[in-house]
């Protein structure tokens, strides 16, 4: 009897699941038992979406397709002559004021500092372009035509795949986020493109105005769609629908395939993109359980 109670073992301690302290007696290091999977669940972030709500999320983007549209009409019209210098700067006044009062009326606090401010900078950001001018027109006069207009069509299809369309890259005074880095490279690829356009002018008020236009378009034009849709999804929304609705009507009368080309891109990009991000939901499985790193449920910046 007591030959038995000597060779017995001792009985085996409880697994216990642990992050840290090494192997436990009795059991492999990978071991687990019954309880490990009562921690699993199946698409646990898988956010359900809306057909409408998509659909009207994509309308930023087809806003945005619809302002580079616009300018590369202006460009087109401004090198076949079509427009001369007075009308550039008759452009260039109306969307400077109104782009203004945008941003001064969506504002959530008024005031005489924040408007000194955008005068001031509107006021260096004009002088600085009339100054450099005459550089930007003698910039490319050693490179043909036909690699700057291969260049410009590359750089504005860089500055449409890499552009940030939920918000803007130039930001609000006192917004302390900085903007990407992909982001500021479109923003890049946008100024590149309108200084090699800007170089086939013939004059220095030519250049001018059309530098002037552009770069208020590409800065600007962002940061005054992003207030409106701040300040009203309703009116970013009318807005969007006339501003789509104009630049159909200005690329049909210039030719009409471009206007089959952008009108099959909108419908692709505000009905086709939606429908398919709808349908690849069905498909989407993720498992999430005790195996997944750890997060951080706060802001490491705070």
């Amino acid at each position: 009897m007591e030959n038995l109670t000597g060779n017995s073992s001792p009985p085996r301690p409880k697994w216990r699941k642990v992050a840290y302290g090494g192997m436990q007696p009795g059991y492999d290091d990978n071991h687990t038992d019954e309880s490990f999977l009562e921690g699993m669940v199946m698409n646990a972030s898988v956010v359900k979406r809306d057909m409408l709500k998509v659909m009207l999320d994509s309308v930023s983007i087809s806003e945005y397709l619809c302002i580079v549209a616009l300018v590369v009409l202006v460009w087109t019209y401004t090198l076949g002559s079509t427009l001369d210098e007075s009308s550039l700067l008759f452009i260039d006044a109306s969307l400077l004021v109104s782009g203004f009062l945008v941003l001064l009326f969506t504002q959530e606090m008024l005031s005489l500092s924040l408007f000194l401010h955008y005068l001031l900078n509107i006021c260096f950001f004009i002088t600085s372009l009339y100054v450099l001018a005459p550089i930007y027109q003698t910039l490319t006069r050693s490179i043909s035509s036909d690699s700057i207009w291969s260049v410009t069509a590359s750089l504005l299809m860089l500055h449409l795949f890499l552009h940030d369309y939920s918000e803007s890259t130039v930001k609000a005074p006192g917004v302390m986020k900085n903007p990407a880095l992909t982001s500021c490279i479109s923003v890049n690829a946008s100024v590149v493109a309108s200084v090699f356009i800007a170089s086939r002018l013939p004059s220095r008020l030519h250049v001018f105005a059309i530098m002037l236009f552009s770069l208020q378009v590409f800065l600007f034009a962002p940061l005054v769609t992003y207030c409106i849709k701040k300040y009203s999804f309703r009116l970013h929304l009318c807005f969007s629908i006339g501003l789509m609705a104009m630049t159909l009507s200005f690329v049909y009368m210039l030719h009409r395939l471009l206007f089959v080309l952008l009108l099959s891109l909108l419908v692709f990009v505000n009905i086709v993109c939606p429908y398919w991000l709808i349908k690849i939901q069905e498909y989407k499985f993720e498992i999430n359980g005790p195996w997944d790193e750890a997060k951080l449920c706060f802001d490491i910046t705070d």
